[in-house]
């Protein structure tokens, strides 16, 4: 019997907020071979012994790969920092009281933070983004911190960052309570126990770092087991920050811009978008790896080395802001040192 002309098609599974996001990231955009290449060729030809600069000349050809230009620039480094309060920081969680996340966003537009300093000495532009301050998530020992469409409207305005342009994104965040937040996102993301991801943060120690360990463990169990969706992870356990930082991350890879990650925090947000595809953070470079414990596990399992190791703990984006430095060393060596035939000096034979 023909079936009707009008019979109805079989039900389609809903989409949800979160499918457009997973869309971006199955063909996300490669680095340019082409830039690549040409950087190599000049490499090869600067008065030196192959390699000899080490780190630096992964450093160029990395930012060649993602901006496209050989030799590559940094003309418009910007560092954004994500701010955000949790109420999770109402479980003793942290050495300070939650108003001090408006503070110290009131202290980098005075110019008096640590990233204020060092984001002047990088020669970087500085943008603060508050993401309600004063209105924490609620706390996700007892309840999600953000709903489905929640989570992709921050996730949207994060990648809204690149608005004013920039060769350079370096992410930071700020936001007391905020690595019991991040413990809670790398334990629901990638397993393991709480205490292998669960730091001191802002000096917690003794019977104090034991509850804040409790605290990230809760917060975990009350997922069920339901971790196989990253970004279900990061809504129900994440926070604001972590959110946007993860959409500007995405943003940068779709526009080719290359990314500085800074600490724990925001790692761990880039890790989302890596247990959805592993490629996702070709284009970032780690600026440091902190003293919290969990940092350094957590670069193991995506594969990124860090460029510095300064045993920081701030947050901020300081440690990110530092290795811009490095960064824009390592493009001047490439472009301003001379080559064999330029300085008449013999190459190898």
């Amino acid at each position: 019997m023909p079936h009707d002309a009008c019979s109805s098609a079989p039900d389609q599974p809903a989409r949800t907020p979160f499918d457009d996001i997973r869309a971006l990231l199955v063909d996300l955009p490669g680095p340019d071979e082409a830039a690549i290449a040409a950087t190599a060729r000049r490499e090869s030809q600067l008065i030196k012994p192959p390699g000899s600069l080490g780190r630096l000349e992964d450093i160029t050809s990395w930012l060649a790969a993602w901006t496209g230009k050989s030799p590559p620039q940094v003309t418009r480094p910007i560092i954004a920092i994500f701010a955000s309060d949790h109420g999770v920081a109402t479980r003793g969680v942290s050495a300070y009281p939650q108003e001090v996340t408006r503070q110290m966003i009131d202290a980098m537009a005075a110019g008096g933070a640590a990233i204020s300093v060092l984001a002047q000495q990088a020669g970087a532009g500085l943008k603060v983004y508050d993401l309600a301050v004063g209105k924490p998530t609620p706390d996700i020992t007892t309840a999600d911190a953000m709903s489905e469409q929640e989570c992709v409207a921050t996730m949207a305005y994060g990648m809204e960052v690149l608005a004013e342009g920039t060769d350079l994104l370096v992410l930071g965040e700020v936001g007391i309570g905020n690595t019991s937040v991040a413990a809670a996102l790398a334990l629901g993301l990638f397993g393991g126990n709480p205490a292998q991801w669960t730091g001191p943060g802002t000096g917690l120690e003794g019977r104090a770092l034991a509850a804040k360990q409790d605290v990230v463990a809760q917060a975990v169990q009350r997922l069920d087991g339901q971790t196989d969706d990253a970004l279900s992870v990061l809504a129900r356990v994440g926070g604001r920050e972590f959110a946007a930082i993860a959409g500007a991350i995405l943003a940068a890879r779709l526009q080719r811009i290359p990314v500085v990650l800074d600490g724990y925090m925001v790692c761990v947000a880039a890790a989302v978008l890596h247990r959805i595809n592993p490629r996702a953070l070709d284009h970032c470079l780690v600026g440091h790896v902190s003293k919290e414990p969990g940092h350094r596990l957590l670069l193991d399992l995506l594969g990124k080395k860090p460029v510095l190791d300064l045993g920081m703990a701030l947050g901020e984006g300081t440690g990110a802001a530092l290795a811009v430095q490095i960064i824009k060393s390592a493009v001047a060596c490439h472009s301003g040192m001379a080559t064999f035939a330029e300085a008449g000096v013999a190459g190898p034979s």
